[in-house]
């Protein structure tokens, strides 16, 4: 495997335009790009069917059974492609996901960059535990979060994608943890504070919520607990713009 691209150096003076830069970066192109350019390939041949089309329904397949518990019948049946043309457009089904999760992080994990540009890391905190909320709710026949549908995968053969979906998870943490590092240095958040530790928590409430949604909690609920889980955030010094 070829080597990975580094985070960039964090920059406090170019803060506000870095953060998407670095999220598209980190969790849309996160194995070595080869996703990236399978899909560049793939837009260039001539093909019988919609291949955009087809991707979006891969994708709410995977995002409603996760990566194991997606068939090539399900897969098939969705598409309305037949298994040998999914395989000639996409390669295999490994292949076909991670293009499917680059879409998702795309098209529903937006919140995500715009949470970071918040102001203060309670606001910051609200915009990814809210915005991870109307996600998995919005969309009754499948609920949930695709990373952590898909997470739960066990075998052997669904290793790799268990690992693409622990590096993607990684990358978030790692920026929600320099963003608390920059409001603990600006006073937002207090001495006592573990930047690293907030982040896991904010990571841990999403990801519980995700597992709830799927078993059926409603919005209400889910906003109710995340009103609970922001109630212990700790605060900075009066006065400070974080």
């Amino acid at each position: 495997m070829g080597q990975r691209r580094a985070l960039p150096a964090y920059r406090n003076d170019c803060y506000c335009n870095d953060w998407y830069e670095i999220w598209t970066m980190h969790v849309k192109w996160f194995n070595n790009g080869r996703y990236e350019k399978s899909w560049t390939a793939l837009m260039g041949r001539h093909r019988e069917f919609d291949v955009e089309k087809a991707l979006d329904a891969a994708l709410c397949v995977f995002w409603r059974k996760g990566y194991e518990g997606a068939s090539y019948a399900d897969l098939t049946q969705a598409t309305g492609v037949e298994r040998p043309g999914l395989y000639s457009a996409f390669g295999n089904k490994e292949s076909l996901f991670g293009l499917a999760l680059n879409r998702y992080y795309e098209r529903y994990l937006d919140h995500f960059p715009k949470a970071l540009l918040l102001p203060t890391a309670r606001e910051v905190a609200a915009g990814v535990i809210y915005g991870a909320i109307d996600v998995n709710t919005r969309y009754p026949d499948h609920p949930g979060c695709l990373g952590i549908n898909g997470i739960v995968a066990g075998s052997d053969e669904a290793e790799p994608v268990r690992q693409m979906l622990i590096e993607a998870r990684a990358a978030g943490e790692a920026l929600l943890r320099e963003r608390f590092e920059r409001a603990k240095a600006e006073g937002d958040l207090p001495e006592t504070a573990k930047p690293d530790v907030l982040a896991a928590f904010v990571l841990t409430v999403i990801h519980g919520m995700a597992v709830q949604a799927k078993a059926g909690f409603s919005r209400d609920m889910l906003r109710a607990i995340a009103a609970q889980a922001l109630s212990t955030w700790p605060t900075g010094r009066p006065g400070t713009s974080g």
